[in-house]
């Protein structure tokens, strides 16, 4: 499968697990922790909806056209969010980290690099990535500071770029890591989990 492909990967702080229905219940209670999924400049998945969420992802996966996972936070050995990889392009060697989400309790722990650093790690070593992307939602400051947290560049802003069923508008802040810059980003980002104590 390639690029759709999702084996798990792992850490001292977290795993990510090929999504599967498996997952739905904690997921479920990790999107409805403090309304989480009622953000509305976000797209998290209502506990209602989870299942169906799943359901969609995998079957973009059985299409090649995204890799999905679910986020197990080492700690408590549950699911907290889901990740996945998108925007396949294998011939131009370049793919989007995204539709990635994470419960507010794992939000400013070592879940979200230690997370980026698996998936970019794949992304540049395994896969062989020439840039790998990262896209948020303009309004979504925290989620636009740990991007640029990882070491990626701002490549530009989409506007209007897309239309939400609320009726809102998103401009895409668009980000990208190159290969070449790899080797530093990951250097950073190893020593920044440091300061973290893993789970034993």
């Amino acid at each position: 499968m390639g690029f759709s492909s999702t084996p798990r990967l792992a850490n001292g702080f977290v795993a990510l697990e090929p999504l599967s229905l498996a997952h739905r219940d904690d997921l479920a209670d990790a999107s409805g922790a403090d309304d989480l999924h009622e953000v509305w400049y976000t797209h998290v998945p209502a506990p209602r909806d989870m299942g169906n969420e799943i359901v969609r992802r995998l079957a973009q996966q059985e299409a090649g056209t995204l890799a999905p996972w679910a986020i197990i936070d080492a700690a408590s050995s549950r699911a907290v969010g889901m990740t996945t990889y998108l925007h396949l392009d294998p011939e131009n060697r370049r793919l989007e980290i995204g539709s990635t989400w994470l419960a507010r309790s794992a939000q400013g722990t070592a879940i979200n690099p230690a997370a980026k650093l698996l998936l970019l790690t794949r992304a540049f070593e395994d896969l062989g990535c020439m840039a790998v992307e990262l896209r948020t939602h303009w309004h979504n400051h925290q989620s636009r500071r740990a991007i640029e947290k990882l070491g990626a560049k701002q490549d530009g802003v989409l506007r209007q770029h897309v239309l939400f069923e609320n009726g809102t508008v998103r401009d895409t802040v668009v980000y990208s890591i190159l290969d070449n810059e790899w080797p530093t980003v990951k250097f950073a980002l190893t020593e920044r989990l440091r300061r973290f104590a893993a789970p034993r």
